[in-house]
């Protein structure tokens, strides 16, 4: 008897999901806002390592979005998203028309790497993210879970919450994939037009160039200055950040210290579109 693919219901989801467990399976769990792209699906390949069933999300969460960002704009493919999720080898498609009651009042305020970065540009972001990963978590109820590391404060503060809230389910990170020339892939890089998307492709070539200055003995500062200062000469509009930070804790660095993990973040607008990036600095 074929499986259901596309669930749109949370009781026939969660039916589901406890008919594979109870078979002894194991579930691994992608959650995404659709508007698929090859980065989301190396999250379903690392997915079918890791687990004998995997399930994806596609909603876009209104509680991200601040007034006056993309949420009515954000591009919404879901026939196609299914598509390429199904070819990936993905076993089930949560597609909710909505996760939120007309009474809904709870929120989720997460710490630690949640403060700072983003934080400072987006203060929403991660109660939103935190509190729609939450429900797709008890919707689900995987084993473990997949971020990518494009997103590398979320992935951190997703570790921290479930982590702090005794959540029994993995979380894996998996690397950033990128365009041809470098830029790493987003569903937001389809508003760049021509010039914008030439310019977006420079972003990384300077996170590059920063990194290795670093590593080089640069002071972070200098180094962090000088980066901002090759972004917007490239053609970008404002640098929101660059910063160094402890790969685990996300504690902003001042110096680079022999034997502590740090990572490169780089957030900076482009044509009106906002761009994120970093890299590990080993």
């Amino acid at each position: 008897m074929r499986t259901k693919f596309i669930f749109t219901s949370n009781t026939d989801l969660r039916a589901q999901i406890w008919a594979w467990r109870r078979s002894g399976e194991t579930t691994a769990f992608v959650p995404t806002m659709g508007a698929l792209h090859p980065g989301h699906l190396s999250l379903i390949a690392k997915a079918k390592r890791h687990a004998s069933k995997v399930v994806a999300s596609i909603y876009v969460n209104e509680t991200q979005f601040a007034k006056g960002e993309d949420l009515n704009t954000y591009p919404r493919n879901h026939e196609q998203d299914c598509k390429m999720l199904k070819q990936a080898g993905c076993d089930l498609v949560y597609l909710p028309k909505s996760m939120y009651g007309d009474h809904h009042s709870t929120t989720i305020n997460v710490g630690g790497p949640a403060l700072g970065l983003e934080t400072a540009h987006r203060p929403h972001f991660f109660a939103g993210v935190a509190l729609i990963v939450t429900k797709l978590f008890n919707c689900v109820q995987p084993d473990m879970a997949i971020f990518g590391e494009k997103d590398y404060q979320q992935l951190l503060t997703i570790r921290r919450m479930v982590s702090d809230l005794d959540m029994p389910i993995q979380i894996l990170g998996a690397p950033i994939v990128r365009e041809l020339d470098g830029l790493a892939m987003s569903s937001r890089n389809q508003y760049l037009d021509e010039t914008g998307r030439m310019i977006a492709g420079q972003l990384n070539l300077i996170l590059g160039a920063c990194a290795k200055n670093i590593m080089d003995g640069t002071d972070i500062k200098t180094a962090s200055q000088n980066a901002q200062h090759d972004i917007i000469k490239a053609g970008f509009d404002s640098v929101d950040y660059v910063a160094v930070a402890d790969t685990k804790s996300l504690e902003l660095l001042s110096k680079k210290r022999k034997g502590r993990p740090a990572r490169l973040l780089i957030a900076a607008h482009c044509k009106g579109i906002r761009l994120i990036d970093n890299c590990a600095l080993n």
